[in-house]
């Protein structure tokens, strides 16, 4: 009977390895068939764009939108681009941090508190477009700011503040009890508690969750579509610098303006191959700011970690 059950238990233990190793198997196939499509996938904007974006003819980087593809380049929506981010970034960021630190530091464990987490969670995972809605029923319509660079970098603000909030207070969360112990023990205020230790620890997990979101806003198209991003656009904003005082103009926030994803779409949705090989290359420069976004956060959380000293 002992060597009856110790065999069936023997039997069971290569059953459950043989399965182990075929789902170690399923999911190194799983992998690699999705490494291979992305590096397929990513071969072939490579190969689309490149050309444009080198020719010197193109002048890729310095022409306006043309209805001549050999004349066609990116300037207007790569301006715009970067003038939407800095909105989003000066409005979602201070909002963001001082919501999480305000919630996981100082608002009363109550059902309203509960209530407006649940809330803020369920927000980060609400399709774009619904954000598009509200940023054209608020800031469009009910503020009266048009089809603007200010009301799209507000539209995208809302789309990733549920993100940064998020974020922040998970990050938050993760510096010890000891830390504010310690602080309190000598006298420390609950603001300088926050302000001098907690904040500055938790910054590199915050800044993952800026990163997060500012990469998802670059290129999120459908709620600029809804507040009215121009498809066609051959000019640039005004500039933030003026020679007489007070040298700084806001008037570019009130601007008409295009974006790299709106740019790709109206490229791509044109018969002519050359417009596909321009949206190629359009592609490859949203790929290049979002790494670059990711390469400065990475660097700035490296340094960050390296300074703190517990």
């Amino acid at each position: 009977m002992d060597a009856q059950r110790s065999l069936a238990l023997r039997q069971m233990i290569v059953r459950h390895k043989r399965w182990d190793v075929i789902f170690a198997a399923m999911g190194l196939v799983a992998i690699m068939l999705g490494l291979l499509t992305l590096i397929t996938l990513f071969g072939g904007l490579i190969y689309d764009g490149y050309a444009p974006m080198v020719s010197p003819e193109q002048d890729f980087f310095s022409n306006f939108p043309s209805g001549r593809a050999s004349r066609a380049g990116v300037l207007a929506a790569l301006v715009g681009s970067a003038a939407v981010m800095v909105v989003t970034l000066l409005v979602a960021v201070p909002l963001g941090i001082a919501a999480g630190l305000y919630l996981e530091e100082y608002a009363g464990k109550n059902w309203f508190t509960s209530l407006i987490e649940v809330n803020v969670s369920n927000l980060a995972s609400v399709p774009s477009i619904i954000f598009g809605i509200l940023g054209l029923a608020v800031f469009v319509q009910k503020f009266a700011l048009g089809n603007s660079i200010l009301s799209a970098g507000m539209t995208l603000a809302l789309l990733i503040l549920p993100v940064i909030i998020v974020t922040t207070r998970e990050a938050v969360r993760s510096i010890p009890v000891g830390i504010r112990e310690a602080s309190y023990g000598v006298g420390a205020t609950k603001w300088q508690t926050v302000s001098r230790h907690v904040l500055p620890y938790s910054m590199p997990g915050i800044l993952t969750g800026v990163i997060i979101g500012m990469a998802r806003a670059i290129g999120e198209t459908a709620p600029l579509v809804v507040v009215g991003a121009v498809a066609f656009i051959t000019f640039l904003p005004h500039s933030p610098i003026q020679p007489d005082f007070p040298w700084i103009s806001f008037e570019w926030l009130k601007d008409p303006y295009t974006v790299m994803p709106m740019q790709m779409f109206d490229w791509v949705s044109r018969p002519q191959e050359d417009f596909h090989a321009l949206a190629a290359g359009a592609g490859l420069v949203l790929i290049v700011m979002t790494l670059l976004m990711n390469g400065l956060a990475i660097y700035l959380r490296y340094r960050l970690r390296k300074s703190i000293k517990w």
